[in-house]
């Protein structure tokens, strides 16, 4: 199962990305984990990338496709890989299929604007422990407060509409239009075109990895 999962920030693939890589044993590509990585390791890489990070640059393409072929060739890989958060560009979908990077499916999970922001701007969390309620979807005991300490609970920065609103703009400036790139490139059927698939990420968190599951089943 190779993979490249596609959505809004907010629309719920970080926990789609866990059950996917349950079920078929296959590792989550994270673009950041790898430069960290590769920078630690003094890789040619990773200080060419060290080099543009320190100087404030963003990391060109050629880079972060020669990390993601190196990344492709370690052991827990042989089953396959999940891509979330990387192609972002069309740029970026061109060098991964110039470079010969396999994907059999593409997963879109499509969840309306408005309610990833209701989804986001309602969570509150509780900065000791980590546990986070949602006001309307799973709020706590007593308004504002902790089920297990009482403590008050927060709004991260992250969370708060207005910054759910520009991440979302971001989102559907730059990177939405590889919806379309691989819409259409799964609709040639020619060799090495991957399979796309689009589903609603709305409702029960299971319900929608039932979902995912048998997207990828067909």
């Amino acid at each position: 199962m190779r993979l490249i999962l596609l959505g809004a920030p907010g629309a719920g693939k970080g926990t789609q990305a866990n059950f996917i890589k349950e079920k078929y044993n296959i590792p989550q590509i994270s673009t950041g984990d790898m430069l960290r990585a590769a920078i630690a390791a003094g890789t040619e890489l990773g200080i060419a990338a060290k080099k543009v990070m320190d100087t404030g640059g963003l990391v060109s393409d050629d880079i972060m496709i020669g990390l993601v072929k190196d990344r492709l060739t370690q052991p827990d890989c042989a089953n396959g890989y999940l891509f979330d958060g990387f192609p972002r560009t069309i740029a970026q979908a061109d060098a991964m299929k110039e470079a010969g990077i396999g994907v059999d499916y593409v997963l879109e999970i499509a969840v309306p604007d408005e309610s990833i922001i209701e989804r986001m701007d309602g969570r509150r969390c509780h900065p000791g422990s980590g546990r986070v309620y949602h006001v309307k979807f799973n709020p706590p005991k007593v308004e504002g407060k902790d089920d297990v300490t009482g403590e008050t609970l927060v709004q991260r920065p992250d969370d708060k509409a207005e910054t759910v609103k520009k991440r979302l703009d971001v989102y559907h400036n730059q990177t939405e239009v590889l919806l379309g790139y691989y819409h259409s490139w799964a609709d040639t059927g020619e060799p090495g075109a991957p399979q796309y698939r689009r589903i609603a990420g709305v409702g029960p968190v299971e319900q929608i990895r039932d979902s995912a599951f048998a997207a990828l089943a067909n």
